[in-house]
């Protein structure tokens, strides 16, 4: 298969070693403060609900943690002995609010809590503490070509002020946790170098997802009342081009190739419009391709178990959950050739051009027509959504966190 990714990510952990290892000085148990004021929806809080659900972080030489997050946050963290869960004060209910609190009130609130390490995952830091280590989570603010997708509009002005928050935060953190290594380099080249430690660090999967391959089934075996059933996880997004797909459908079912296209996503009330218009044009009855909106996350593992092929379009990620448990699902996968996607998936998936609806089709119709390909790089896929784990994502980001810690401690001693 190539240099897949596993050897990438290898790689780069073996790289990590060699910037962030070594012997833990530090005297003193580490407290460590969590400020997730910012992490209430999607990703953010899946990755804070398994990371602290796998993590012994006595191990790595806590004593306690104590997180500030929104109440639907803190609702998902289970309960730990060694974390201490409190709630945000009502008026950082607005962003002025929050990050007035951030500002002014939490720093008080670390020293009275002897905290001597910051961990911010939202990506933003604000309260001036040290040592602080920060995440970059988000792509958009620092890809113009994907920013200038929503014009002259408040998200463009929210991400362009994100661009410049999250830049500053992370030249000025003592540590900053990439999830891959396409969204160093590409934050990189907008910040410059950083002064602090850099670790790349990817995200798990949720056991529920783990799928091993089916038998594929031959091109004679999709009929019409059996087709094809492709499937596209994903909110409806200016970056995630669902529009693209739905043509691309409408092409091949021209073609005579029995498929249906089920599409599962919350949509903006900017971009249901555009999905809609396209569904019309291509299947105003809804015969092959359907729209069911929005599905509950601990209800999405279904949603791939159910289909045959995977398709996902995005053209901006930093690391696409949504593409590595379709590769858990055991799931041959048409996938975008952007962004950090061919970092993740390597050899184990047909790319294409994700803003034109023929290079969709190419790559679905390839797959459709060739099931030995199909098993082939479903098996891949499978094989390579294993080094996803959420146990590996605790390991790797207390050490790092702990690093840190002990760098600080160095300084002082």
């Amino acid at each position: 298969m190539g240099k897949s990714s596993v050897d990438k990510i290898d790689q780069i952990a073996a790289e990590q070693q060699c910037r962030s290892s070594g012997p833990n000085p530090i005297n003193r148990r580490i407290r460590m403060a969590i400020d997730a004021a910012n992490i209430r929806t999607g990703g953010g809080v899946t990755h804070l609900v398994e990371i602290l659900r796998a993590v012994d972080p006595i191990a790595y030489g806590f004593e306690k943690l104590c997180i500030w997050a929104p109440d639907s946050t803190l609702a998902q963290i289970e309960d730990r002995d060694w974390l201490e869960k409190r709630r945000l004060p009502h008026r950082e209910g607005n962003l002025l609010g929050r990050v007035i609190w951030q500002r002014w009130t939490l720093p008080h609130v670390l020293k009275e809590w002897r905290a001597n390490l910051l961990w911010v995952p939202g990506g933003s830091i604000v309260p001036p503490f040290r040592p602080v280590v920060t995440m970059s989570r988000n792509m958009l603010p620092f890809e113009w070509r994907e920013l200038r997708r929503f014009g002259v509009s408040w998200i463009a002005l929210k991400l362009l002020v994100l661009r410049w928050k999250q830049g500053h935060s992370f030249r000025d953190a003592d540590g900053t946790i990439f999830l891959t290594r396409y969204a160093y380099d590409a934050v990189t080249q907008v910040t410059g170098a950083l002064g602090g430690r850099t670790a790349i660090v990817p995200h798990g999967i949720n056991a529920r997802f783990q799928l091993p391959p089916r038998r594929q089934r031959t091109r004679r075996e999709f009929t019409t009342s059996d087709p094809v059933r492709v499937v596209y996880v994903s909110t409806i997004d200016e970056f995630k081009h669902q529009w693209s797909v739905v043509e691309a459908i409408g092409r091949l079912n021209r073609e005579g190739i029995p498929i249906r296209l089920d599409l599962y996503g919350s949509a903006r009330a900017s971009t249901l419009p555009r999905l809609t218009a396209a569904l019309k044009r291509v299947d105003s009855r809804g015969e092959f391709i359907r729209y069911w909106g929005a599905v509950d996350y601990k209800e999405i593992h279904k949603c791939y178990a159910a289909a045959d092929l995977c398709v996902f379009a995005s053209s901006c990620e930093n690391l696409p959950n949504i593409l590595i448990e379709s590769m858990a699902a055991g799931l041959p996968i048409a996938c975008s050739n952007r962004g950090p996607m061919p970092e993740v998936l390597g050899d184990a998936g047909v790319y294409f051009n994700p803003e034109k609806p023929a290079s969709i089709a190419q790559a679905v119709r390839y797959l459709v027509t060739a099931p030995k390909l199909r098993a082939e790089k479903a098996s891949a896929a499978f094989t390579l959504a294993g080094h996803f784990s959420w146990s590996r994502c605790a390991r790797e980001t207390f050490e790092f966190l702990a690093t840190v810690a002990s760098d600080r401690s160095r300084t002082f001693t």
